[in-house]
């Protein structure tokens, strides 16, 4: 069965009382604890990215937040600060995929560093051989059995088929990974064989 953690604000987190994903965007400026059962830091990253073109803040200011907010609840994990590769996201930089590729490990390896906390680093790309590179780019740093990120699928759930391909490529290559889906809806995870290749997903469209 595939981990589900529901997009939430940290206040209806705790009323959710399930497992959930918290942006640290929605933790920057808030002063007080919360109590969340089981969570997902997001870094953030596709607000980032999609309306500024770059980071604003540094690996060090979201490592700070990481352990600001890691012992509120149970925080498992918190994602790296990813660069997206979708071809609207590199219009907006002015990059191309292998400077993302290069980029979202870079940030990465600094986050590792910096926090006592689980990191999940994030394959990027496009097409499926881009994943691969990217996997391979990654070499040792995914342990066996890591829990690692699969971005740039949001926006494809409409075409379950193109996910499928991605998750297939990574899984031949590296079957004991651990994949998180960002933003799969039921249109992508209605496919069987999504669903099987998944060991966790996120997604806002179920908190209605």
């Amino acid at each position: 069965m595939v981990d589900f953690y529901i997009g939430s604000s940290p206040s209806m987190a705790e009323r959710l009382g399930g497992k959930v994903m918290i942006s640290v965007n929605a933790l920057r400026k808030r002063k007080s604890d919360f109590l969340p059962y089981e969570w997902i830091l997001d870094s953030g990253a596709f607000t980032e990215i999609s309306k500024y073109g770059h980071y604003r803040f540094t690996v060090e200011e979201y490592a700070h937040q990481i352990e600001r907010w890691g012992n509120c609840g149970y925080l498992k994990i918190a994602v790296s600060q990813d660069f997206m590769c979708e071809s609207f996201i590199l219009e907006r930089t002015g990059l191309t995929i292998p400077d993302h590729q290069r980029l979202t490990i870079e940030r990465y390896d600094a986050l590792v560093k910096l926090t006592k906390f689980p990191v999940m680093p994030v394959l990027q790309g496009f097409a499926p051989s881009d994943y691969l590179k990217h996997l391979f780019d990654y070499g040792d740093r995914l342990s066996l059995n890591q829990w690692i990120g699969v971005g740039s699928v949001c926006k494809r759930n409409s075409n379950p088929s193109q996910v499928k391909d991605i998750l297939k490529v990574i899984k031949l290559t590296r079957p004991d990974l651990r994949i998180h889906g960002f933003g799969l809806k039921a249109t992508a995870l209605e496919d069987q064989e999504i669903k099987e290749m998944l060991y966790s997903c996120d997604s806002m469209a179920f908190c209605r």
